[in-house]
């Protein structure tokens, strides 16, 4: 079984050492963030609201993928306490946030996942799970899909692709027939299904340092062969690049094409993806309560603006909803070709950058 960088007491572990490598000098130079927006006419990135409150539960998970940017694992530990999930309860209950994203490691390992799912859901909230779908088959949690669909949670399940060597080869071996076991158990319930209110979104992510397809082309192409291989039906898919950090950072270091995508990225800069990232409606939370901008300055531990609230506790909605937002050089990632958020590509059909 593969290693967390931090079991295998690597400098990558430790979120400076990797803002160090991606803000380095290159040769040949490279830009840094602000100034691709500045170079093309765009203002420093700002929120304009919030619409979702995405929190990171912890780092435990029955995976140890290899393009991971949470360095999550059966080997880690950190869990949110119950005292930081009534804190997101409060804030739920006194803002009018309309959806609560769970994320991980896996999130329904944290053992107050369901009470999370319960509390949002009395209020009304959206509730997305962000499910790696082999938990689904795991001793302990086999009863999770008829609890997801009791409560309507939205689940957005990764499947980086329809075909089992290619999957596996990202994930770990036996992966993907965990997952489409876990795929059939939830279209059982009306997941995904045609009319259904049960939505299913399945999130491909490349396997190596490229960027994402159309994201319409390969959701038809989805749709055909996970129809045709093994009757699965999906909501929709969301296509999202990886970006340069924690596992999948040591993974390009080590095959030396870290320097090679970073190009890549910056070279595929598209402005038109930047009024669409998802920084700009989210807050993110991590298993301790600190705020972040995103979910991956989160992991880089990247904080909020000086001025801004570090914390939960003393979250204030009018100063977060219009904050400015930090940025690095791994925001090309977010914005490379049609672009890439939680909810997929930024861009609309009509609007690519021209190749």
């Amino acid at each position: 079984m593969q290693l967390s960088l931090l079991r295998q007491q690597s400098e990558l572990a430790n979120a400076a050492r990797q803002r160090e490598v991606l803000e380095d000098e290159f040769t040949p130079p490279l830009p840094y963030f602000t100034e691709a927006l500045s170079n093309n006419g765009l203002p420093r990135l700002t929120a304009t609201g919030i619409e979702v409150l995405q929190i990171n539960v912890g780092k435990l998970c029955n995976q140890t993928c290899t393009h991971c940017h949470v360095d999550a694992g059966p080997d880690r530990r950190e869990s949110m306490s119950r005292a930081t999930a009534e804190a997101i309860i409060d804030v739920l209950a006194r803002h009018d946030i309309p959806t609560l994203d769970i994320t991980g490691g896996a999130p329904e390992m944290n053992p107050n996942f369901r009470w999370l799912v319960e509390q949002a859901t009395l209020l009304g909230r959206r509730v997305i799970d962000r499910c790696n779908l082999t938990i689904l088959m795991a001793n302990g949690y086999r009863d999770l899909p008829e609890f997801l669909a009791e409560h309507e949670v939205e689940v957005v399940a990764s499947l980086p692709c329809y075909l089992e060597e290619n999957c596996d080869s990202q994930r770990g071996d036996g992966v993907f027939k965990r997952s489409i076991d876990g795929l059939r158990r939830l279209n059982a319930l009306g997941y995904g299904q045609p009319d259904s209110p049960r939505t299913l979104n399945l999130v491909y992510n490349p396997v190596g340092p490229s960027l994402p397809p159309s994201q319409a082309a390969l959701e038809a192409t989805y749709r055909s062969e996970l129809k045709s291989r093994y009757d699965i039906v999906f909501t929709n898919l969301h296509t999202i690049t990886n970006l340069p950090i924690s596992r999948f950072l040591d993974d390009l270091l080590r095959s030396d094409q870290f320097d090679n995508y970073m190009q890549k990225l910056i070279e595929s800069f598209n402005p038109v993806t930047v009024e669409g990232v998802m920084c700009r409606t989210m807050v993110s939370v991590d298993w301790q309560g600190h705020l972040f901008d995103c979910d991956f300055n989160q992991m880089l531990n990247i904080g909020l603006s000086p001025e801004q609230p570090r914390h939960i506790s003393d979250f204030d909605f009018e100063s977060l909803a219009s904050r400015g937002i930090q940025t690095g050089r791994h925001c090309f990632g977010c914005t490379a070709g049609n672009g890439s958020s939680c909810q997929g590509a930024v861009v609309k059909i009509g609007t690519e950058k021209p190749a």
